[in-house]
Parts: structure tokens; C-alpha cells; sequence
């Protein structure tokens, strides 16, 4: 029982890194004239110039998503924790599935937007990169590690 606690930890820890690290760094679209993130576009097609995200209410929703993720998944470890330790013999992890899979629904939301409105953002002939990557891997994480905490039963 504690090798099955201690992988449901790590895969959920596991997505949370992912999150962070897709959140903080600045590839998500790679090209010739430098990478561009969720916080600030610098690339040459600009004159050289940064642009910052408030030029563009899409980009402003995929950081609020984002970080609504973090924050969803944060909340759901902690609440694991929590019930562990109060929750009666037999029952069930529904508050703690319910804040994993909006977390995983929140990252899954931001790619696509990012997806769908990232030619206004970035240049032709650029590539996404592989913090956007790292947000599409977390999703299935997240959402895998959400559907484990619903199954999951407490036991003695």
C-alpha cells in the first residue's frame, strides 16, 4: 500500500514540475529570431524590440490558465495529504481527483489556445518549443493522476 501512495505521489509531483517548468521558461515557440514565451515576445520580427504579454488578451488568458493549473495541482497535493490523514476507512478522494482533473482541464484549455492563437504572436516559420511540449505531456499527467485519486480508496 505505501509503494502505491508513494507512486500516486510521484506521478502527481511529476505533473506539477512539469507545469511549473512549461509556466516559467521562455520556449514555447522557437525560431531564427529567438524564442518567444507566455510573458514576453522578443523576437527580431519586433525591430529588436520586447513586447510584452499585456499586448494581447489571448496570451493574458493562457498565463491565467496556466497558473490556475498550478495552483489547482498544488491545492489537490495538499488536499491529499489532508484526507489521508482524516478521511474515513472506505472513502473515497473526490475533492482531491476534482482539483486535479480542473488543473489538467486548465493546461489542456491553455495549449489550445495557445495553439490556435499563436500566429499572432510569433512569427511565420517558427516552431513551438519545448515548454509548450512539456504543458502537453503534463496535461495526460494530470488528468491520469485526477482519475486515480477518484478510484482511489482509503484503506487501514
Amino acid at each position: 500500500m505505501l509503494l502505491l501512495l508513494l507512486g500516486i505521489v510521484l506521478l502527481h509531483v511529476a505533473g506539477l514540475v512539469l507545469l511549473f517548468v512549461s509556466t516559467i521558461v521562455s520556449v514555447w515557440s522557437t525560431g531564427e529570431n529567438g524564442p518567444t514565451d507566455l510573458w514576453i515576445n522578443c523576437t527580431g520580427a519586433n525591430g529588436g524590440q520586447c513586447v510584452p504579454a499585456s499586448a494581447g488578451e489571448w496570451i493574458q488568458s493562457v498565463q491565467a490558465l496556466m497558473i490556475l493549473s498550478i495552483i489547482f495541482s498544488c491545492l489537490s497535493l495538499f488536499l491529499f495529504f489532508c484526507q489521508l490523514f482524516t478521511l474515513q476507512k472506505g472513502g473515497r478522494f473526490f475533492l482531491t481527483g476534482t482539483f486535479q482533473i480542473l488543473a489538467s482541464l486548465f493546461v489542456m484549455s491553455a495549449a489550445v489556445i495557445y495553439t490556435v492563437m499563436s500566429p499572432d504572436w510569433v512569427q511565420g516559420g517558427e516552431a513551438f518549443g519545448y515548454a509548450y511540449i512539456l504543458a502537453w505531456v503534463a496535461f495526460p499527467l494530470a488528468l491520469i493522476s485526477g482519475l486515480i485519486y477518484v478510484i482511489l480508496r482509503k484503506r487501514e
